[in-house]
């Protein structure tokens, strides 16, 4: 063993020189014991607080990887700067590890501190045996739960831009509000240049609410998916067919001529929502639909798929009330 060495040295772990050290304490003798043991293993980065208050200004301005904090002080304690510190961190995305200097002893004592946050606790009465190894611990684990974090992190934005880009509807496995977009989008682009026209078609469901209250979200669901099952076997296979939400679906369909855009052409959808009863759980269920008609050609752009969706909408309960297709062809501008 080499001159000036101890088994204790050797075993130690080497130290992350950056972590973060916030030391929080009212006594300047602790603190600055406690300053010189961490600047004496390696540690670089450590910072001190007189008060909680003031650990709290400097934890806003730069988060900390470890808190070491006395748990009496004055005015807040040890267990309330761990509450508050938690609070700080969920909204910075931030995990601080939080150590107690305590001369307090019992499991129930121990036990209340555990339920507010705080991660570890070192008793006073053996500071110069506990501080590093435990600060060695919670080096070790911030390592690990900062990774963790930022992991969760980057997984929370990689499933919000997944669903960005999802064009799907999972019930029935139409398309979305998403996909109609960008789909009488490409409709009316293509009418624009190549020609022909165009029908937006939106499909509420006026009694669907009511059904719903009364016999439940699971029956609601499958409502749905028998609605989408009947609306798919009445439209032509290059239709688009969507479900915007629990009340409407909306069909977006090419024509080569805005005459054939019109509630005669579209009355087998109207009578197939109407006429014939849905088979479910509860038995057989009647709904009441309107359909919304709007049709359009290169002489009505240009639109957008807002413009043409908004107009349907405001056709809805013209339709509801006169129990046929409301319809709308835009006339060509001049």
């Amino acid at each position: 063993m080499a001159a000036g060495t101890s088994p204790l040295s050797t075993s130690l772990p080497m130290p992350n020189p950056h972590l973060s050290i916030l030391v929080v304490d009212d006594a300047k003798f602790s603190s600055a014991m406690i300053g010189r043991a961490l600047a004496q293993a390696g540690y670089q980065d450590v910072r001190f607080a007189n008060s909680a208050e003031e650990a709290l200004q400097q934890l806003e301005q730069r988060p900390a990887s470890v808190l070491l904090a006395d748990w009496l002080m004055p005015e807040i304690d040890g267990l309330e700067l761990t509450t508050r510190v938690r609070q700080l961190d969920e909204t910075a995305d931030h995990y601080t590890y939080v150590i107690l200097l305590t001369g307090k002893e019992g499991e129930n004592v121990l036990a209340e501190a555990f339920d507010r946050g705080v991660d570890d606790f070192i008793s006073k009465a053996q500071m110069n045996e506990q501080l590093l190894p435990r600060v060695y611990a919670a080096d070790r684990l911030c390592g690990t739960l900062q990774r963790l974090m930022q992991e969760n992190l980057l997984l929370a934005r990689n499933i919000a831009s997944l669903e960005e880009r999802n064009l799907v509807d999972t019930l029935t496995g139409l398309g979305n509000p998403r996909y109609l977009l960008q789909k009488l989008g490409d409709s009316l682009r293509q009418i624009e240049s190549r020609g022909g026209a165009g029908c937006y078609l939106l499909i509420g469901l006026q009694n669907a609410p009511q059904l719903r209250q009364r016999h439940g979200a699971g029956f609601h669901h499958e409502l749905l998916s028998g609605v989408a099952r009947r609306l798919k076997q009445l439209i032509r296979p290059l239709d688009t067919l969507v479900r915007l939400d629990d009340d409407h679906f909306a069909l977006v369909t090419l024509l080569s001529d805005l005459q054939e855009c019109s509630p005669s052409s579209f009355r087998r959808l109207y009578e197939g929502l109407n006429v014939k009863a849905f088979k479910t759980s509860e038995g057989f269920v009647n709904l009441q639909a309107g359909i919304a008609m709007v049709g359009f050609d290169a002489g009505a752009l240009p639109l957008s798929a807002e413009d043409v969706m908004g107009m349907a909408t405001g056709l809805l309960d013209e339709a509801y009330a006169s129990g046929r297709v409301a319809a709308l062809r835009l006339p060509q501008r001049a």
